[in-house]
């Protein structure tokens, strides 16, 4: 498993890979497939409960589906996202629901969106020994605010303070920070300024890792992604179609076969309902 340190001896060396996970069995996968570490996000919000955006995920939902990942994944790396309103109150109230996502998940960091504005609660995390990747450019928490999902950091003043915002978060403890829908030169020239990692989704391979919603890049999700999302699958169609079969199978009596069906000795068949005619 890779660790915290790990990110300091890669900086600049060797890229790192990351993918979103919400559940136990994909957990699996992606341990077997060597994936680095692991995203649990409060997009599960959207691709796993439907809602509309991340605003409504709760520390009960970031716990629920985090353990199962932790479980699933016991030896990956494995952040999970603080969601929409567990950090904004105070530090007090940042630093107890970072320590309850640690102890009731088993997870190994957390994440949590914002730059300058709530670097004090980055530090009150980790001045408890609490890992921390910070989240800025896009953060999908400020949807409302930003009028949309739109790039962030394209002027002057966008990119002065992004730049900023990532001194802020690096001065206040946290070991990663998540750009989000960021220009390539931006993402560059901030990823060279850190001694801390950067991890790029739709922030160009500048960045010392990449993060893709696992939904997104497996292409099990139907309808439009983001221009950064590359699909390495199409399980939309292979899933759909064998629904399709499954259920064509069904109703022309196909499945089960006898492949599929387990055998009683007729003989026991037949002197069980003997038995019960004799109890009537």
């Amino acid at each position: 498993m890779i660790t915290v340190n790990t990110f300091k001896e890669y900086k600049g060396q060797k890229k790192l890979a990351q993918v979103t996970c919400y559940d136990y069995t994909t957990a699996k996968l992606v341990e077997e497939a060597g994936i680095d570490f692991i995203l649990v996000g409060d997009s599960l919000g959207m691709v796993m409960m439907g809602y509309p955006n991340t605003l409504p995920v709760k520390m009960e939902d970031m716990i629920t589906y985090g353990s199962s990942v932790v479980r699933g994944a016991p030896n990956t790396f494995v952040v999970v996202d603080m969601p929409f309103m567990s950090y904004q109150l105070s530090d007090e109230q940042a630093l107890m629901n970072a320590g309850r996502l640690i102890k009731e998940t088993g997870c190994q960091a957390v994440k949590l969106e914002g730059g300058m504005k709530y670097a004090s609660r980055i530090k009150a995390i980790t001045d408890a020994g609490i890992p921390v990747v910070a989240h800025v450019g896009l953060t999908p928490q400020s949807v409302n605010a930003f009028g949309g999902y739109k790039v962030q950091g394209k002027s002057s003043d966008q990119a002065y303070n992004l730049i900023k915002d990532c001194l802020a978060v690096q001065e206040a403890g946290a070991f990663a920070v998540t750009l989000e829908c960021v220009p390539e030169k931006l993402a560059a020239k901030v990823t060279n300024m850190l001694h801390i990692s950067t991890i790029g989704i739709g922030a160009s391979s500048a960045c010392d890792a990449q993060v893709l919603v696992n939904q997104d890049m497996l292409g099990s999700s139907s309808g439009k992604v983001a221009k950064f999302v590359k699909k390495y699958a199409n399980l939309h169609d292979v899933i759909v179609d064998a629904f399709k079969e499954y259920k064509d199978e069904v109703v022309n009596s196909k499945f089960p076969t006898l492949e599929q069906t387990y055998k009683i000795e007729e003989n026991d068949l037949e002197e069980a309902i003997k038995r019960i005619e004799e109890e009537k």
